[in-house]
């Protein structure tokens, strides 16, 4: 089981000047949304920004995490981006949820 703290520390590895939230989408440590924050993001298509944050993470996929849905934004996005994530496995079609607090 992987904690939301260890995931941060994890992302801010690939992009260090980053606010990161994370959201343990089911509560059993393997099903995250994570929201990426960053002026470094500014000019890069949203496929490169993903991939920079995937360059670190993909050695922890399939375990000990199942299931991330990365949203990479530049803070001028993210100030107008709605506030729900993800879940690549509600309901088997996947489904966009109110994001639950920060753990």
């Amino acid at each position: 089981m992987v904690e939301a703290a260890w995931i941060e520390a994890e992302v801010l590895k690939a992009v260090p000047d980053a606010t990161v939230e994370v959201v343990d989408l089911h509560n059993s440590g393997d099903h995250f949304h994570v929201r990426i924050i960053s002026d470094s993001f500014d000019g890069m298509r949203p496929l490169a920004r993903q991939k920079q944050v995937l360059a670190v993470m993909k050695a922890h996929i399939p375990h000990p995490i199942h299931a991330l849905d990365l949203k990479c934004m530049t803070p001028a996005q993210a100030a107008t981006a709605g506030d729900t994530a993800f879940d690549p496995h509600g309901g088997g079609q996947g489904v966009h949820i109110r994001r639950l607090k920060k753990e």
